[in-house]
């Protein structure tokens, strides 16, 4: 059992599986039991057959239908609307959490933890009675099968309880990041036209109470299909109330004991979830997600990348607002593992309250984005190093694509070469990955090992034909369980977004590269790519280069019209000492540049900014930066956690 059994070797690997990832691995068992020798021979077979592939991995899981389909994939509409598990019957809160013979119903489910040190268990039992006196409370105001719940709330045992009682009544839900504003989760709940609403007074941000309450109200004056809103008292204290439309959590779930509720026997194939996505202009579009779909691809990505298992200890740092929020809780049950979540901020009250809460909490598996990782590494490397991660066994990143120096730093300091980085990436209508690396082959940094098992992905060029070792088009070339069900209301959208560019093709809208050596890298996004006099870069790629210089903490790039050239290249960086933010380092910061990318990408302006416009879970808008730094309007901005960041920005109206 020795070395890897997927992927050519290279000495650009960082890190190859030892002995003990490869006897542990779910993956490699589930490679041998059907047949196939190594992975490359198995994902073959996968890109052949897709219906062969995950009706097998679904099997190996131990997840069961009820009735059990009649085939696995159906086709006949085109790959756009493949229909999976034909008759089949599913529930994903029943086999999650219902089910006692799946996992000891004493074995901890979740453990939660508040910025303000407070910490919440619940075992496997605790959870299903708590999911059942929720869903109680949630059939009291009316949630029947179909009905559409909006959950705006932060990470909380409550928001994990709400999710799961929802899908147990077979109504849809929908979740709404948490630091959105009152359009933003109007917007949302007026287009799935919800029935209820489930929010919080407010959570802890950095020592401070947030209010969602007042946010909730002022959204739900303008979303007159909610005729019920159940509010967790997190902070306590006075909150203005509706009478007769708010009722209490804790009253709610109170006077909703009884015998265990059996799961709404839902179809395999009915949405759970509508999960809305920020676009570059209009309306948010809604991702419809089934119980046979999001749940499953999530629980097979998480068993085969990341070897997630019975016992183990998932914490991502996220919101559940976002797509990879869901996608912990339903992965995370249907296999056993222990959930960790977290309400407040990774560095406070102290910069190493993120190490801190892996070692009181014994997590082995830890998900993270580079912009976070970047924030961390600003506080050095001795803060991880003084923690007892020796719990990890893996470290997951997704959102964004890497600079080598975080990796590394992130490789070294807090995995001590040890523990492997499962770079990951795909998206909210994916359900999960396209792109991934396992702990069976190895990893290169900043890199992808290959298309998460059983994912058909290729990269291409405009015709739709294969590319090597050149940039493309990242496409799909199969479908699978958890694609989207198309947007709500709105099917053209979803075949205009994924489908017509090169028909039968998912083409995902990133700019993606495999290499000779057989490892994969991402760009950034197609419609991001900036084309300085004919020549095509992505902003990732230069962000990258600014970073190289010792003084950036991170950067951000956009392409902005030029007479001459068409787009020219304009970065902005927040860098270590704001005394030093002189002309002559944005000149040596553009210097860098040019000498990693060359003269052609040389940025026509650098700038230098407070803090860079971000999404809550850390992934960068580059399409704001570059609305305000044009002084254009800036469409839906509802992902952007802190308006602020946009001001100074906005005052250079340098394109303008």
């Amino acid at each position: 059992m020795e070395g890897p059994i997927f992927g050519t070797d290279s000495p650009s690997a960082a890190w190859r599986p030892t002995a003990d990832y490869l006897r542990r691995s779910r993956l490699r068992r589930f490679t041998a039991s059907v047949g196939c020798d190594d992975l490359e021979e198995l994902q073959v077979r996968a890109v052949a057959d897709p219906a062969w592939f995950w009706g097998a991995a679904i099997h190996d899981l131990g997840i069961r239908f009820d009735p059990e389909p009649s085939a696995v994939l159906d086709t006949s509409r085109g790959p756009e609307w493949a229909h999976w598990w034909i008759g089949a019957g599913f529930n994903y809160v029943e086999a999650g959490v219902d089910d006692p013979a799946a996992v000891d119903p004493d074995a901890e489910a979740l453990v939660w933890e508040g910025e303000d040190g407070g910490v919440r268990r619940l075992t496997r039992g605790e959870l299903r009675s708590e999911v059942d006196r929720a869903a109680r409370a949630l059939a009291g105001l009316g949630v029947e099968r179909g009905d559409r719940v909006g959950i705006f709330m932060p990470m909380l045992p409550e928001t994990v309880v709400a999710t799961l009682a929802v899908g147990k009544l077979g109504a849809i839900y929908t979740p709404i990041f948490s630091g959105y504003g009152a359009d933003a989760v109007a917007s949302r709940l007026i287009d799935c036209e919800a029935k209820v609403l489930v929010t919080a007074d407010g959570f802890w941000r950095r020592g401070r109470p947030v209010a969602m309450k007042e946010v909730a109200d002022a959204a739900l004056a303008a979303a007159p299909s909610v005729t019920g809103c159940l509010v967790v008292r997190r902070l306590g204290g006075e909150t203005a109330w509706v009478v007769g439309r708010d009722h209490d959590w804790e009253e709610a779930l109170r006077g909703s004991v009884g015998e265990p509720l059996p799961s709404v026997r839902t179809d395999a194939d009915e949405p759970y979830m509508l999960i809305y996505t920020s676009g570059t202009s209009g309306t948010p579009k809604g991702a419809v997600h089934l119980h046979g779909g999001f749940p499953l691809k999530a629980a097979v990505d998480l068993a085969h990348s990341f070897d997630l298992q019975a016992g183990d200890s998932l914490f991502w740092f996220t919101d559940m607002g976002w797509m990879m929020g869901p996608w912990e809780v339903a992965g995370a049950l249907l296999l056993g593992a222990r959930l960790v979540v977290y309400e407040g901020t990774p560095d406070f009250p102290a910069a190493d309250r993120l190490w801190d809460l892996v070692e009181r909490h014994g997590v082995t598996h830890l998900g993270v984005s580079p912009t976070l990782v970047r924030s961390l590494m600003a506080h050095g490397s001795d803060l991880p190093r003084a923690h007892d991660l020796s719990s990890l066994w893996v470290m997951g990143s997704t959102g964004e694509p890497w600079n080598l120096d975080p990796w590394w730093w992130l490789f070294r300091a807090v995995g001590g070469e040890r523990v492997p980085i499962i770079n990951y990436s795909g998206g909210t209508e994916i359900s999960g990955g396209i792109l991934g690396c396992t702990t069976v082959t190895p990893i290169a940094p900043a890199s992808f090992s290959g298309p998460c098992p059983g994912m058909a992905a290729d990269v291409v060029g405009a015709d739709g034909q294969s590319l090597r070792n050149e940039v493309g088009e990242l496409a799909i070339r199969q479908p699978w369980p958890g694609m989207t069900n198309g947007f709500w209301h709105d099917p053209d959208r979803y075949l205009e977004a994924y489908w017509q560019r090169v028909p039968g093709l998912w083409v995902h809208g990133d700019w993606a590269r495999l290499d000779a050596d057989g490892f994969w890298s991402i760009s950034g996004r197609s419609d991001d790519t900036i084309k300085v006099a004919g020549k095509r870069i992505g902003p990732a790629e230069v962000e990258s280069a600014a970073v190289a210089h010792p003084l950036v903490v991170e950067a951000l790039a956009v392409g902005v019209p030029d007479e001459v050239k068409g787009e020219t290249i304009v970065v902005f960086v927040v860098v270590r000492d704001s005394d030093g933010a002189t002309p002559p380092l944005s000149a040596a910061i553009g210097q860098t540049v040019v000498d990693r990318l060359g003269k052609s990408f040389k940025p026509s302006a650098v700038h230098l900014v407070p803090a860079l416009p971000k999404t809550r879970n850390g992934k960068i808008l580059r399409r704001l930066a570059r609305a305000a730094y044009l002084g254009q309007p800036l469409g839906d901005a509802s992902a952007l956690e802190d308006a602020v960041t946009l001001d100074p920005i906005q005052a250079l109206r340098g394109g303008a």
